[in-house]
């Protein structure tokens, strides 16, 4: 096991316990939407958004508390997209991390409350005294991660792809929906880390800018699994995309143009961290995994 895997391994499982405890199951009326809840962001997954903001927050001396609970709460952004984007008026999906999809476990209509809930309870936790004393940082995680994940973030990104299925996007077209629908949550789990922190804007400047190269690579991946993956392996349904007709940078570059611009992307991501010493080192490795990983 590498350096970088024991630590998302240690990392997961302390997020792990901070997501169980965030997330607690009582006999209120409303348990079937808390199981779903738990059901969509329990057991599961990479973690790499959280993981970031988890290694961003070390590189400036914040506590482990602040840095798991706002992992935490961007985990839930990330899962709730994942259980809207996989019902049947998107990707209509019945399969995700190994098991089946909240809609196909639970029903339609839980799935989207569930999806709403686990928005809402992450900017509960953000807007909460017991994540930072400080309200200034907590009013900036929240603007943040509420940019990041709107109009003009995640869910603007949601709506190009579903126009990809029928429209002739270009590349520049296709890196604008991949930079909004994937990109925007990774950067603010850098951007996160450095807020607890407040940092200085050259610090800043660095993580976004490997974000950005990083958040791109990561993609370019998605596509490259969606292609040459096995369901059994990714942990989803593959081959959809090309199924829908849908364009992606693989359908535009070509296997090998895409994956030497992933490699590109990875590369320059690293660069962006000169600034910093060996305690970004494992942000330097995630961005090879990020491209190197089989699911």
């Amino acid at each position: 096991m590498t350096d970088l895997a024991r630590a998302m391994s240690d990392f997961a499982g302390h997020l792990e316990d901070v997501l169980n405890k965030l997330l607690p199951l009582d006999n209120a009326p409303e348990r079937d939407l808390l199981e779903a809840m738990r059901y969509a962001t329990l057991d599961g997954g990479k973690r790499v958004r959280p993981f970031l903001v988890n290694e961003t927050a070390g590189l400036f001396g914040v506590s482990e508390n602040s840095a798991l609970r706002v992992g935490a709460a961007l985990e839930m952004v990330h899962c709730y997209s994942l259980v809207h984007d996989d019902l049947p008026a998107m990707d209509d999906d019945a399969l995700r991390r190994g098991k089946p999809t909240v809609h196909k476990r639970f029903n339609e209509a839980t799935a989207i409350l569930a999806g709403d809930a686990l928005l809402t309870r992450a900017f509960n936790i953000l807007a909460s005294d017991s994540t930072h004393s400080n309200p200034a940082v907590r009013c900036e995680l929240v603007l943040e991660l509420s940019l990041a994940a709107g109009a003009h973030g995640m869910v603007g990104g949601q709506m190009i792809d579903l126009k990809a299925e029928s429209a002739d996007l270009d590349i520049g077209a296709i890196t604008r929906l991949q930079r909004l629908k994937t990109g925007r949550l990774i950067d603010f789990g850098c951007q996160a880390g450095a807020i607890l922190g407040r940092a200085p804007t050259s610090a800043r400047e660095a993580l976004r800018g490997y974000t950005h190269d990083m958040g791109l690579a990561f993609q370019i991946a998605d596509d490259l699994l969606d292609i040459t993956g096995d369901a059994a392996t990714v942990g989803k349904a593959v081959g959809k995309d090309a199924t829908k007709g849908k364009a992606t940078f693989v359908s535009v570059l070509g296997v090998e143009r895409a994956r030497d611009q992933a490699n590109h992307l990875a590369d320059q991501a690293i660069n962006h961290l000169k600034l910093f010493d060996s305690k970004a080192d494992h942000l330097r490795a995630l961005a090879r995994f990020v491209v190197e990983r089989k699911h």
